[in-house]
């Protein structure tokens, strides 16, 4: 794949987009790239989506933006949902996904973040929902966005103004700024490798929306019953490592 470099170490699938002479801004292509990729994750424990070169992702590519002027509005109603499904192919990502970001995370490189279940940053990283400077609003990635930052929103979607790390870190864009992030990224999977590998997806979907009321009481009971509670909670009581740490 041009646009992405991907990468099996061990159960992690690492997810690298590799257009750094670009700032790793996204087209068509990487769009289609990224959605196939995180569509079909097989029995990855984790993945981690990260940038080559100085930035992690500056948003849409020129090129690509300068192709959309002369698209019709059904046209562009398309281009739109393929920048939406693939935001929802990370999001809804059956695997936990960690995103590693520095350098300009812009427009929908920010959105990429908001679709991590753990984000890191390095403390370099500019944020930014900067697609009102161009006469545009944030709307594709508004629905993945806006639970993670509420209503900071209000501000930053109608300004467009860049931020740094430390602010993405207070309104919840991110988790941690660290400055070593790569250290960081592979503390968080190793939390995710001592986890197991079904309840860790099991628990995503949990946070992701559902199940609601009395049907949590069926989840936890059947995981607790299955294969792998049995395992974990017998290794806990016999002082031992269950079988999935790796």
């Amino acid at each position: 794949m041009p646009g992405l470099r991907i990468d099996r170490d061990g159960t992690v699938l690492r997810v690298t987009l590799a257009k750094p002479e670009r700032r790793n801004a996204f087209d068509a292509e990487v769009i289609r790239e990224l959605t196939d990729a995180f569509t079909d994750v097989g029995e990855a424990r984790a993945v981690v989506l990260a940038g080559d070169g100085p930035s992690f992702c500056a948003g849409a590519d020129v090129e690509w933006q300068r192709s959309s002027i002369d698209l019709t509005y059904e046209e562009n109603v398309e281009d739109a949902l393929r920048l939406y499904r693939m935001l929802e192919a990370i999001d809804g990502c059956p695997a936990p996904v960690v995103v590693r970001a520095h350098g300009y995370v812009l427009g929908g490189g920010s959105g990429l973040v908001a679709c991590a279940d753990v984000g890191i940053a390095a403390p370099d990283a500019v944020f930014g929902f900067t697609e009102v400077k161009l006469g545009i609003i944030p709307a594709v990635i508004s629905p993945f966005v806006l639970p993670r930052i509420g209503a900071a929103a209000r501000r930053l979607f109608v300004t467009g103004e860049r931020f740094g790390a430390d602010t993405a870190l207070r309104i919840g864009l991110v988790d941690e700024v660290a400055e070593d992030p790569d250290a960081a990224v592979d503390r968080v999977l190793a939390e995710i490798a001592t986890s197991g590998p079904e309840a860790a997806r099991a628990a995503k979907r949990l946070v992701r929306g559902g199940p609601r009321d009395e049907a949590t009481t069926e989840v936890a009971a059947a995981l607790r019953t299955g294969g792998e509670g049995q395992e974990g909670l017998r290794a806990f009581l016999e002082k031992r490592h269950a079988a999935w740490r790796v």
